[in-house]
C-alpha cells in the first residue's frame, strides 16, 4: 500500500528546535546529526479525538533510546507535549493525524561522527500530517519473507529507537519489487522477528503466538495485544516461531500505532487459510478500539 499525499498537509508548520516552520521553508541543518549519520531517536504518534494514545509510552522509549545513544539532555515530557500540542494546533488537527516525533542529537560544530562535534543540545522535530491509518485493517496486507535480516543486540540493538532504519528499508524494497505491501524479516537464526515496520502476531488452535521482542522491536501495540489478548482469556505465549509456522496459521495478523492491528491474508504466496472460523484479532481488535480513550493523553 503507498501512501498517498493528501492536500491538506500542503500547507503544514513543521516544529523544529522551538519554531514553527512551513514544510516547504529550510529547517534542518546540514549539520545535524540525523543528516550526517542517522543519529536520531524517533517515535510515531497518534491522535484521535481524546488524544495522543501511549503518549507516556512512547515519550519513555524515545527517552530511554536517547539515554543508550548517550544524548547530552533530553527534553522532559511536559516540553515534548507542550510542543506537540503547539503543532497539532497551529495546524488546526483534532483527529486522523499522524505524528513524527523525532530527536536528534543536534548541530555539529563541523561534519564528523564523533558525538563531542555536537555542542549545542539535541534538536526536536514534530511533524504532524493529516493521515489515515496506513493499512487497511478491512481488507488486510499480503507479504513475503525478506532476505534482509532484522538487527538484534550483537550488532545494533532493536530496543533503541533509533532513525538509522536502512536495514529495514532495504526490506521494503524488496517488498516493493515483489508487489507486496510489506516484507518479514527474519532474525539471525532463520526465525521470524517482525514486518519491515510492524510486529507480528499469528493464532492457531485458539492461541496466540508472537516472536519474542529480541530481533524485533518491543512495540507499544505488541505489548497492548498480548495484554488485552490475556485479559480476554485467551492464552498467548511469546517464543521462537518458524515461517512453516505463519504459514500454517489460522489468522496472522500485524500490529502498530501506524496500522492498529492489520490482517496478514497471504505470506510468500501462500494464502493464509482460516479453517477453523478463528475471530481472534477480530476480538482483540474491538477491545483495543474500546480502550483507546482510556489510553489517550490530553493535550
Amino acid at each position: 500500500m503507498l501512501q498517498k499525499y493528501n492536500p491538506k498537509n500542503k500547507d503544514l508548520l513543521v516544529y523544529v528546535d522551538g519554531a514553527l516552520i512551513h514544510r516547504n521553508e529550510p529547517h534542518i541543518s546540514a549539520f545535524d546529526s540525523s543528516v550526517q549519520g542517522g543519529d536520531a531517536v524517533w517515535e510515531g504518534l497518534r491522535l484521535y479525538p481524546e488524544g495522543i494514545f501511549c503518549f507516556r509510552e512512547h515519550y519513555n522509549r524515545m527517552a530511554e533510546s536517547a539515554k543508550a545513544c548517550g544524548f547530552s539532555e533530553i527534553p522532559e515530557f511536559e516540553e515534548v507535549k507542550m510542543a506537540v500540542k503547539q503543532t497539532v494546533e497551529a495546524n488546526g488537527m483534532t483527529t486522523d493525524t499522524h505524528i513524527r516525533l523525532t530527536l536528534t542529537r543536534g548541530v555539529k560544530v563541523t561534519s564528523g561522527m564523533d558525538p563531542r562535534l555536537n555542542q549545542s543540545g539535541p534538536v526536536l522535530v514534530v511533524l504532524a500530517e493529516w493521515k489515515p491509518l496506513v493499512y487497511d485493517n478491512e481488507k488486510g496486507i499480503k507479504v513475503i519473507t525478506s532476505a534482509i535480516r532484522r538487527n538484534n543486540p550483537a550488532f545494533l540493538d532493536s530496543k533503541i529507537h533509533h532513525a538509522n532504519l536502512l536495514n529495514n528499508i532495504l526490506a521494503k524494497i524488496q517488498a516493493n519489487y515483489a508487489q507486496v505491501d510489506a516484507a518479514v524479516m527474519l532474525d539471525k537464526d532463520g526465525f521470524v522477528a517482525e514486518l519491515n515496520d510492524t510486529n507480528l502476531f499469528m493464532a492457531k488452535e485458539g492461541i496466540v503466538y508472537t516472536p519474542h521482542a529480541d530481533a524485533c522491536l518491543h512495540g507499544i501495540t505488541r505489548a497492548l495485544t498480548i495484554k488485552i489478548a490475556r485479559d480476554l482469556n485467551i492464552k498467548t505465549i511469546e517464543r521462537n516461531i518458524s515461517l512453516t509456522e505463519f504459514y500454517g496459521a489460522d489468522e496472522v495478523f500485524a500490529t502498530g500505532t501506524m496500522g492498529e492491528l492489520t490482517p496478514i491474508f497471504e505470506i510468500d504466496g501462500r494464502p493464509i487459510e482460516n479453517r477453523t472460523g478463528s475471530s481472534i484479532r477480530q476480538q482483540i481488535s474491538q477491545e483495543f478500539k474500546g480502550r483507546i480513550p482510556a489510553l489517550c493523553e490530553t493535550l
